[in-house]
């Protein structure tokens, strides 16, 4: 028998009243309903949630950091009736979404797929565009919501953010090379590689830093916006890449094995989220966007470990 949401409100109200006799006096149910649900969820977590007192029950320090997640289980649960209240399926109106050339193919369809799921009667607009000009629409309201590396924002002050997938970096190298049998690559072994360069979303101007930290002149191969040019390249030994744990993938369409080794001196972790305007209420559109696909996000990016490919 696994946590139910039920349990969890019982907990909460354990946790806030401090006793189980308290709580069941707002919950309406009995003590031992309450007692046995409490069991399952710290049998569920492995761990003790309370203190069991004579006086009452307090929180250790697991069940401070539980109640946390509780709390904001209750809150997605409560957006989610709100919601569905609603009929989802006969509401209408128009969703103005901004995607990145980069998260058009690693991103936007599974989302598109869950918000057409509960909202198949409104109808969205997809802008692709360059990350910079994309805020400027969100900033003046001509977007509802982007899709895009929101660690690289300019109008952050404007825009409210929500961070889906957090990413590190590791450089890119065929089979054999001699970069591949190394633990961590240092800034100066890259300098001494051919760089394929890809050029989007700012991507490269991470990499370029780097390479330039190693002392040498850039060695440049190509620039490319698209990665499967860079798999293959990298693969077939052209030269060496850095980029996203994100976007790795051990072979190339051809079949050809990629290796990635982490950096000596990592790089700033990739930020990928949603971005809108900041503003005193969310338009309709995009609060049923929101809800329609956290809980994809959740469930896609806890099943993947956090990396979509």
């Amino acid at each position: 028998m696994s946590t139910s949401f039920k349990s969890i409100r019982y907990f909460i109200a354990v946790a806030e009243s401090g006793s189980i006799s308290a709580a069941i006096q707002e919950l309406g149910v009995s003590q031992s309903v309450v007692s046995a649900a409490i069991a399952q969820i710290e049998a569920d977590l492995g761990t003790l949630l309370f203190e069991r007192r004579a006086r009452g029950m307090s929180l250790t320090h697991a069940g401070h950091q539980f109640l946390r997640h509780a709390h904001q289980i209750e809150v997605a649960m409560r957006n989610a009736r709100d919601a569905l209240a609603s009929r989802p399926h006969t509401v209408t109106g128009r969703l103005n979404i901004g995607v990145t050339s980069l998260m058009v193919g690693y991103y936007l369809p599974f989302l598109l797929d869950r918000f057409r799921r509960v909202f198949p009667r409104i109808q969205v607009q997809i802008t692709e565009d360059r990350r910079d000009y994309l805020e400027h629409l969100l900033v003046s309201g001509e977007l509802d919501v982007a899709l895009i590396v929101v660690s690289q924002l300019q109008n952050y002050r404007a825009l409210e953010t929500e961070t889906i997938l957090r990413s590190g970096w590791r450089v890119w190298c065929p089979v054999n090379h001699r970069l591949a049998t190394q633990e961590k690559i240092q800034a100066s072994d890259l300098a001494e590689q051919s760089l394929i360069l890809l050029q989007v979303d700012e991507l490269g101007d991470a990499t370029t830093a780097l390479w330039n930290a190693g002392g040498n002149d850039l060695n440049v191969l190509i620039r490319t916006s698209s990665v499967e040019a860079v798999r293959s390249l990298v693969a077939t030994g052209a030269g060496c890449s850095v980029l996203p744990d994100m976007l790795y993938r051990p072979w190339s369409l051809e079949g050809d094995r990629i290796e990635a080794r982490p950096l000596a001196h990592p790089l700033a972790h990739l930020e990928v989220g949603l971005a809108w305007r900041k503003g005193a209420t969310q338009p309709e559109s995009l609060s049923n966007f929101l809800t329609a696909v956290r809980p994809t996000l959740d469930g896609h990016l806890s099943a993947t470990g956090g990396h979509l490919r």
